[in-house]
């Protein structure tokens, strides 16, 4: 069969498509950029302080569902996270207090910012509702002082901030916000606040998702499907958003991502299904191969095609997602690259060949560390985002990446299996807190391992075709 040109950056349009389609508008339609208008003022007579709206369950009654959605979200967890306050106390220890409140101000941010709580050790003497992110602490916020490291002013006065440019009368004050409002761009500033983290101690940029964001196709209003943080991590849809309220059109507070509750917390198990849910639509592979005598030449690419920054982000040092990968001749295996046997730690069990894909960091020696308060250098390892899809455009990167196996056999190959895993954090990340006696051991093993969907290749399936970076080949498409 004679070998055909690929369609140029076909998956980087697929990419597109998909990522625009986040809040579930059809393909071509249009997100208005929105038009300025003064913040509507404060709704009548509020009955409740900004005292008593810190505390979320007093949200429950007349935001049964927003209730429900945030307390099972790992914004409701922050405070709580037993890796977070492991973490903090080994950091501590080992800077003699000089870490201060650098995790607090993001994970207890109200309590930090009462001048209750400057470790997360102070949290253990606090109501639980001061120790976490709540209602209160987003829906209050007036003004974004910065770009990381949690620079939201917060106005704490009992004026809780929405996207409703016409507020109802209601308990509490209410009043608009661009920065509740996703459909304007500088809802994003609120969130990229606290989702980027610098080191206090040199200033490198330990976690950029916003920068991510604000570097991807899709933090360009003007553009045709501008997405904001909150297109993809709080869905939108129509119903009642208070009890007895009128029809609104409201949003999803689970704000997934793919951190998950290691302790008994509500909607653990609605938690992680939305997590797989946004995984399965995240990435796409292909498999081109290349016979030779005695062996073939595997390419394998990946594409990440449904998320707005990086893959993984966020704690991306943390995190760990690699690529498993078979090749069979008659059945037989004759290579295998990525296999990580259940409840082992990936970066130490992983083989020379595999596709790592995480942030390596090394402290001033040049040894690896993952103690952030240590870090002198990171090295990336992510796959990167849609910046733009003309490849003239000076932001263009190609985000088709790819990753070249060497399989050796004497007889051709019959199948190729191949699967991506991710994992939200290492296990010898906590292998190595529990060995402080900072983390119950019984938690590593709750740290799942999600899978997203396997790509196969058999000549069967394979089509003759140059492959992406031009060599005649067999490739089974990307999926």
């Amino acid at each position: 069969m004679a070998a055909r040109a690929p369609a140029a950056h076909a998956l980087a349009w697929a990419g597109a498509l998909l990522l625009w389609a986040c809040d579930g508008g059809p393909p071509g339609a249009q997100t208005p950029t929105p038009t300025p208008t003064p913040d509507a003022g404060p709704a009548a007579d509020a009955a409740l302080s900004a005292a008593d709206l810190r505390d979320p369950a007093l949200c429950a009654d007349c935001h049964p569902d927003h209730y429900r959605q945030w307390s099972g979200s790992m914004h409701a967890y922050a405070g709580v996270d037993p890796v977070f306050r492991a973490l903090d106390a080994k950091g501590q220890a080992a800077t003699g207090g000089a870490l201060g409140d650098f995790c607090v101000q993001c994970h207890a941010p109200v309590a930090h910012r009462l001048g209750l709580a400057r470790t997360a050790a102070d949290l253990d003497h606090l109501p639980a509702h001061l120790g976490t992110i709540t209602c209160a602490w987003c829906h209050q916020i007036d003004a974004v002082d910065g770009d990381h490291n949690n620079p939201l002013r917060f106005a704490d006065d009992g004026v809780l901030r929405a996207a409703l440019r016409d507020p109802q009368p209601s308990p509490h004050a209410s009043a608009y916000s661009p920065l509740l409002d996703r459909n304007d761009p500088r809802s994003s500033d609120l969130c990229g606040g606290c989702h980027d983290i610098v080191l206090p101690h040199n200033a490198l940029r330990l976690e950029k998702t916003f920068e991510e964001w604000q570097g991807s196709l899709f933090s360009h209003p003007e553009r045709p499907r501008f997405n904001s943080c909150g297109h993809c991590h709080m869905k939108a849809s129509d119903g009642q958003v208070a009890v007895d309220g009128p029809p609104r059109r409201g949003h999803d507070h689970a704000m997934v991502g793919v951190d998950v509750a290691l302790t008994p917390f509500p909607e653990r198990a609605d938690q992680r299904a939305r997590i797989q849910r946004a995984l399965d639509t995240t990435l796409v592979s292909e498999i081109c191969v290349v016979q030779r005598r005695g062996g073939a030449e595997v390419e394998y690419y990946l594409e990440n095609i449904g998320a707005g920054h990086h893959f993984p982000s966020g704690a991306a040092l943390d995190r760990r997602a690699w690529v498993e990968l078979r090749a069979f001749a008659d059945d037989q295996p004759v290579y295998v690259s990525g296999a990580v046997p259940e409840g082992a730690p990936a970066a130490e069990a992983l083989d020379a060949d595999a596709w790592r894909l995480w942030d390596t960091a090394t402290d001033a020696d040049g040894a690896g560390t993952h103690d952030f308060w240590a870090i002198e250098g990171i090295t990336r390892g992510t796959l990167p985002v849609i910046a733009a899809l003309d490849p003239l455009d000076p932001a263009y990167v190609n985000p088709h990446v790819l990753r070249r196996y060497i399989v050796a056999s004497e007889a051709p190959l019959t199948r190729i299996e191949t699967q991506v895993h991710l994992r939200p954090i290492g296990l010898e990340i906590l292998d190595d807190l529990i060995a402080t006696g900072a983390l119950a051991p019984a938690l590593r093993d709750a740290i799942p391992t999600f899978d997203f969907a396997p790509l196969v290749w058999t000549p069967e399936a394979a089509e003759a075709r140059l492959s992406p970076i031009g060599r005649e080949a067999l490739c089974v498409p990307a999926r």
